[in-house]
């Protein structure tokens, strides 16, 4: 049986990856409220100018360094409110100049990353014992629910994302998880896994 969870862990992992492949590539959910920055050379330029490292970047800032004491972080959260009243605000990811953009090893990762996440699916589904393709592919569904919204919905709310990028990404992670489930489904079988 271990034969079997292994190969259809893999088969699944697969089967995610076209998936979620059709899905940035031929689909538009890739892409889903997501937008270019208007007068882009001038907002690069200012970034390029201002900004010296990779990092992830929020704004505004609570202008606090590293060492600041509970009591400057607390009297700063009350300052920030009036700051996102006042300003504009989100979160940034940013490289300067150089980065190289190897599609090749980024696909691998997001290939080995698919394959990890339908090999931990499959493993657990084996150890609940669930017989019938329905319960195993609804088992499956709801991991891959659980996977949606462990930090799309933090991301909704914390930071604002729009909307539409959180539900086509946690369709895209669902829909991902229903292909591990049908695969585990029927390369399982119906003898009992447990």
């Amino acid at each position: 049986m271990t034969k079997r969870i292994i190969l259809a862990g893999v088969l699944g992992g697969i089967a995610m990856f076209i998936w979620t492949s059709i899905a940035h590539m031929v689909l538009p959910l890739g892409e889903a409220g997501i937008r270019e920055i208007p007068n882009e050379q001038a907002v690069l330029a200012a970034m390029q100018a201002n900004i010296g490292e990779s990092g992830l970047y929020i704004f505004p800032g609570s202008g606090l360094g590293p060492d600041a004491t509970r009591e400057q972080k607390s009297e700063a959260m009350k300052k920030m409110y009036e700051k996102l009243a006042n300003n504009p605000s989100g979160i940034l990811m940013y490289h300067p100049p150089g980065r190289v953009f190897a599609m090749g090893k980024l696909l691998g990762v997001e290939f080995s990353t698919e394959l990890l996440e339908s090999i931990l699916a499959v493993f657990l589904l084996a150890q609940t014992g669930l017989a019938s393709f329905g319960a195993r592919l609804g088992f499956v569904f709801l991991a891959g629910i659980l996977a949606a919204i462990a930090t799309n919905v933090s991301y909704w709310n914390w930071y604002g994302f729009p909307c539409v990028y959180i539900a086509a990404y946690m369709f895209i992670q669902i829909v991902g998880f229903i292909c591990v489930g049908i695969v585990a489904g029927l390369v399982l079988g119906k003898s009992k896994t447990a």
